[in-house]
């Protein structure tokens, strides 16, 4: 639902107000409220006496933000009697404090959430399993190579609510949004892409159920005029074409009646805005990105910014995007040794992918992988691991995991 700047402010006036979580997206949100409201009170599971806890407390106090805290292990026992709670995106919503005052009648939010509703900018947003921050940094640098003034934030690390009033009608947004944050969000999208739905995130969500249906709330409030973008290779997300509300565009497919669809063809990426009109957009041998999972990227950015650019700007950041940080991302060269860093790859699709990726440059391959299981499902990995590497350091919680993985698909 959308709202007016001035609306939400008038609707903020002596309301009680709680801040759950001083992370990264929640201490520019307390920045923010704070003028407009000073009955603000933040909860966070930190203790009292830990150092980045008391760096954030002094960091507020010498801007002049004087606050409430509740923090240690039982920190939301004092949770009740708010008429308006921000939640931090990885706290779940079934949470018996946050169902209680629920039930009481506070309004649940999230920072990211309030953005999209007084954001008086079209907003392009991107989710999915893989692909997220590599689609959503080529949307934003395509519309700026366009000519438009872009302010890109969400999930991709940059919060941006506090920037709120330097933004206009005629700027452009790009978000990107993770399960976590669409639980409870509806926002309205002018331009959502989903780059492809695979099992994540489970120790989070109650079951794969769930996290489809947080992902299917980036298109759920659209309307006819807004632009859906879907991956047609994608069985689970390309379903979603029988909810939409919206103009259904394409990738990964040649041609869909009279949508907009890029694809893959020859050597070359393509793309088709009308039924009469298609054109190459690069020679994938131009594309600096290793891996064909980014050139399925980069037709998403492609058709979701098409018609709002001019087709020669998305060629240009297509050829010269070098990609982002922790995602195949080139360290250094030492003593005839490449290292690159793609630790983004937090799921073992992903990581097939990128072992994909360097299979085809036929290379030497040590991989150095491991972390925190988030029952996943590791089929596949262990043959993608033989296949592609000569050499294999696992650690990390999910060490062993990997290890069965191997052995019992090769053997």
């Amino acid at each position: 639902m959308k709202t007016s700047l001035e609306a939400f402010k008038q609707f903020l006036a002596g309301k009680r107000v709680a801040v759950i979580g001083a992370g990264i997206s929640n201490r520019p949100l307390i920045k923010w409220l704070f003028p407009l409201n000073r009955d603000v009170t933040v909860f966070d599971r930190m203790d009292s006496g830990d150092s980045r806890l008391i760096a954030i407390q002094d960091s507020l106090s010498l801007q002049g933000i004087s606050l409430d805290w509740h923090t240690g292990e039982s920190y939301l026992d004092k949770l009740t009697g708010f008429d308006l709670i921000f939640r931090t995106p990885k706290m779940k919503l079934d949470f018996p404090e946050l169902t209680r005052e629920r039930q009481r009648g506070a309004v649940i939010t999230s920072e990211i959430a309030l953005f999209t509703e007084v954001c008086p900018a079209p907003i392009y947003a991107v989710t999915g399993s893989d692909g997220k921050t590599t689609t959503t940094s080529l949307i934003g640098l395509m519309l700026e190579e366009g000519g438009h003034r872009v302010f890109t934030g969400g999930n991709i690390g940059t919060p941006l609510l506090d920037q709120i009033e330097t933004i206009g009608p005629t700027d452009r947004v790009v978000l990107e949004l993770s399960s976590f944050q669409l639980m409870d969000m509806l926002p309205v999208i002018q331009g959502a892409v989903i780059t492809n739905i695979i099992p994540n995130h489970l120790d989070f969500h109650t079951d794969f159920g769930e996290y489809v249906e947080a992902k299917k709330n980036i298109f759920r409030a659209q309307g006819i005029l807004d632009r859906l973008v879907l991956n047609a290779r994608d069985p689970v997300s390309s379903a979603f074409q029988n909810e939409a509300k919206g103009e259904l565009a394409w990738f990964n497919i040649k041609e869909a009646g009279r949508a907009v669809t890029a694809w893959r063809e020859k050597g070359q990426l393509w793309i088709r805005t009308s039924p009469h009109s298609q054109e190459v957009l690069v020679n994938e041998e131009e594309v600096l990105l290793p891996g064909s999972f980014n050139l399925e990227n980069i037709l998403a950015a492609a058709v979701a910014t098409a018609g709002d650019i001019p087709l020669d700007a998305v060629r240009r950041v297509a050829r010269g995007f070098r990609g982002v940080e922790h995602r195949i991302e080139w360290i250094r060269e030492l003593d005839g040794v490449r290292w690159f860093n793609s630790s983004v790859d937090s799921s073992p699709d992903r990581t097939k992918k990128t072992l994909e990726a360097f299979r085809d440059r036929g290379e030497d391959l040590v991989l150095i992988t491991g972390g925190q299981d988030k029952n996943s499902d590791y089929a596949g990995l262990g043959r993608a691991i033989a296949e592609t590497t000569s050499r294999i350091i696992l650690c990390g919680q999910n060490a062993d995991q990997i290890l069965q993985s191997i052995r019992e698909e090769c053997g």
